[in-house]
């Protein structure tokens, strides 16, 4: 495998997390108008995003693979609780 190839893999590992967790927070920003007015988009993004990628990392290691959809569901929740706790849980 070339680098090239490598870097292809890495990015494909970690795409559907930095996706999954930028359209969760502008969806989450969305739909909570006014209770989110306060946090920003990068503040919810980036550690949803983050948790996200361990949870990938973390499927990779237990299942020997990527892409199981358990591994995509775990993602989806851990991307859901580091938003509600970034957004409502602790008191700004």
């Amino acid at each position: 495998m070339d680098p090239l190839e490598a870097l292809d893999h890495i990015v494909n590992l970690f795409l559907p997390a930095l996706m999954l967790g930028a359209l969760a927070a502008a969806l989450a920003k969305l739909a909570w108008r006014r209770e989110l007015a306060a946090v920003r988009w990068r503040a919810l993004a980036l550690p949803a995003a983050g948790v996200s990628a361990v949870v990938s990392l973390a499927g990779l290691v237990v299942f020997g693979h990527d892409g199981r959809m358990a591994t995509y569901g775990a993602m989806v929740l851990a991307c859901a609780l580091t938003l509600w706790w970034r957004g409502f849980g602790r008191r700004r």
